[in-house]
């Protein structure tokens, strides 16, 4: 068993359009916290000089949105609407496990221009996997967009899916859809530009939308989806259990049986 690494790092040092910093206590500056601490909280004296070096231990506090890196949006991301079942859409903490260790597909979209691909484009990747699509099968998009990830081009330039090609997809019973992209949907300037042009609120957001009638997550922001096979391996990406919340980030890592990629490497030179 061969295991790739999906995931996109947090780090504060790239371009972000939300607010993410990383502070770190050293493990001397966690030393000397921890004696004060033990001083004003338990009255205990404590010299951090009788450390070796003088250290304990280092802690690092993030502030960042469950949006930033690798992550897997719920459906109470997409609305307070859920007209497939009884009260509201799930959070990430609520959604069965089963549906983040499957055996998962990768249809090649690095063509694509930007903004948004077709069903019917969809359709014809799905017709050259050499394989049948399952239910809970686990679908990702590789665009290429990870190229640009830590610069502001990765949120402006990347292939995402129409409401059609979205439903395609779902109809076939996929519960997960991944992406290397920013987003499921069209970059937001190529969404808006449609809709100021057409008038047709259909083409905002149809991607995310189509989860107020359809419960499904995405993953978004996922690396490296060129270095696997077409199908022939399982992807583990659980979610991190968040109470309540819309979305959870998630180590994406490709699961590889080396006889079945050998097999799935024949099919698609065949």
């Amino acid at each position: 068993m061969r295991m790739i690494d999906l995931s996109s790092p947090v780090d504060a040092r790239g371009w972000e359009p939300e607010k993410l910093t990383h502070e770190v206590i050293t493990p001397a500056e966690g030393a000397r916290h921890m004696a004060e601490e033990m001083s004003e909280h338990f009255g205990v004296d404590f010299d951090p000089e009788v450390l070796d070096d003088g250290e304990l231990l280092s802690i690092d506090t993030l502030t960042l949105t469950t949006h930033t890196g690798t992550h897997i949006d719920a459906p109470a991301h997409y609305g307070t609407r859920a007209s497939y079942r009884e009260g509201p859409p799930r959070t990430i903490d609520e959604l069965p496990l089963e549906w983040f260790h499957r055996p998962a597909v990768v249809l090649d979209l690095t063509d694509a221009e930007p903004g948004a691909v077709g069903a019917d484009r969809i359709r014809a990747e799905l017709d050259g996997l050499g394989r049948e699509l399952n239910p809970l099968d686990i679908v990702l998009l590789h665009t290429g967009a990870d190229q640009h990830a830590g610069t502001e081009k990765f949120f402006t330039h990347f292939t995402g899916l129409d409401g059609p090609a979205t439903h395609l997809l779902l109809d076939l019973g996929v519960k997960v859809i991944g992406t290397d992209a920013f987003s499921l949907d069209a970059p937001f300037g190529d969404m808006l530009a449609r809709y100021r042009e057409t008038g047709d609120r259909s083409v905002l957001w149809p991607a995310h939308f189509a989860g107020r009638d359809r419960e499904f997550c995405q993953i978004e922001r996922l690396a490296h989806l060129d270095r696997l096979p077409r199908h022939g391996f399982t992807l583990s990406c659980f979610p991190v259990k968040i109470a309540g919340a819309g979305a959870g980030w998630t180590r994406a890592v490709a699961l590889i049986d080396e006889n079945d990629a050998s097999d799935a490497s024949e099919e698609s030179a065949a």
